[in-house]
């Protein structure tokens, strides 16, 4: 089956529910045995793989769990309950004191703060390396690296990593690939034909769709799996049934809406590559962009995630106060993914450790990062018109 048909009808079973099209919400804590030897027997149950105890799993969950996994490709998926688990617990469930893990200097900032916070105190060294090392990353590798992580494109910033390759060589050295695939969805790239083990992603994003929930998932190939499974249980992690269930509706209108996206966005980007206040726009699936070789050879598509350089005359924080503040369609917070259009100032040079921001190929200035919802694009290149506006004359 293709995506289309796969995230429309995966996770479903009416013929369990009387014919109900959609798995019915379970509220559940308790799950009864009819005799001693099943109550016996369902000790030997691992997480995720039965109906034990609401905590493990339940129609509800199972279904998201298939569908997902059905759609992103993989042996088995797990759900947590926000986007910043699913990249926390697998890093937990593949790494002790003394190992060493390698993590993108482009990594979604709350990961980062992660590895230096927690996995520290436990004893874990991360070392930040170059986005766009590629197989370069061998240099880097040590006896005691368990996890590349990878994400591509990188928060903030876009570099698209040639995941394969750096796959290629962490497999060599013995050491697992996770990848943060919340940009591209489970639709535009296929993390488990590239070569990477652990699939983790923010299922607040383009799989809900809505802005109305928070969740995220973690996918194993089969040999990844087991650890990650002993760490479900051992963690007790589990999200809102309630939540499931919107993040079901969602998946089953996401091949829907990410086409959209990502045409609506590639014609806001193109549109401010005329704009006088804009230096460079960040977008790999552009062809001036330093990553649209690559994403052009492994991505299936692009989001409507991307950024955009401000010319250093335009980056005054009043200026920026007199475009944003006033912005009618373009809202401004933390979150992406969702059918309204937002559009933030970040500032990669805060946290970047391994590399230097901007880089050689990017432009001095106020990077901004936008993201293109499901509005008219006319009237969204007018809000931004109008936006723009105040920005130059306020500077």
């Amino acid at each position: 089956m293709k995506d289309a048909t796969k995230a429309t009808h995966s996770g479903r079973n009416p013929q369990l529910y009387s014919g109900i099209v959609n798995p019915p919400v379970m509220h559940a804590s308790t799950v009864l045995f009819p005799t001693l030897k099943a109550l016996q027997d369902s000790r030997k149950v691992r997480s995720g793989d039965g109906y034990t105890y609401g905590v493990h799993g339940t129609g509800t969950t199972f279904a998201l769990e298939e569908a997902i996994r059905d759609v992103e490709g993989g042996h088995r998926t797990r759900l947590q309950p926000s986007g910043l688990v699913a990249c926390t617990l697998p890093l937990l469930a593949y790494l002790s004191s003394g190992d060493h893990l390698l993590m993108t200097d482009s990594v979604y900032g709350p990961t980062r703060a992660f590895c230096d916070g927690m996995l520290r105190r436990m004893g874990v060294e991360t070392t930040y390396y170059d986005p766009l090392i590629g197989a370069g990353i061998k240099t880097l590798m040590r006896p005691n690296t368990k996890v590349v992580w990878v994400e591509s494109p990188g928060s903030w910033t876009f570099e698209v990593q040639d995941i394969p390759a750096i796959a290629d060589v962490a497999h060599k050295h013995g050491a697992k690939v996770i990848m943060d695939n919340t940009w591209a969805s489970p639709l535009y790239f296929k993390p488990f034909e590239h070569g990477v083990d652990v699939s983790a992603q923010a299922v607040t994003k383009y799989i809900s769709g809505h802005s109305d929930l928070v969740m995220g998932s973690v996918t194993c190939t089969k040999e990844a799996y087991p650890e990650f499974q002993r760490a479900q249980q051992e963690t007790g992690i589990c999200p809102s049934p309630d939540d499931v269930f919107l993040a079901m509706r969602g998946i089953r209108s996401m091949h829907v809406r990410l086409p959209h996206h990502w045409c609506s966005g590639l014609r806001v980007a193109e549109w401010l590559m005329g704009r006088e206040e804009v230096k460079q726009v960040l977008h790999p699936a552009m062809p001036h962009d330093r990553g649209h070789k690559i994403w052009k050879r492994d991505f299936l598509g692009a989001s409507s995630l991307f950024g955009f350089v401000l010319k250093k005359k335009y980056s005054s924080n009043s200026a920026l106060a007199a475009m944003m503040d006033k912005m009618r369609l373009h809202g401004m917070g933390f979150s992406w993914g969702g059918f309204e259009s937002l559009l933030i100032p970040v500032a990669p040079q805060n946290i970047r450790t391994a590399t230097a921001w901007p880089r050689d190929d990017v432009a001095k200035g106020q990077v901004m990062r936008i993201h293109v919802g499901l509005e008219d694009v006319d009237d969204l290149i007018d809000d931004l018109s109008d936006g723009f506006d105040r920005l130059r004359k306020a500077s």
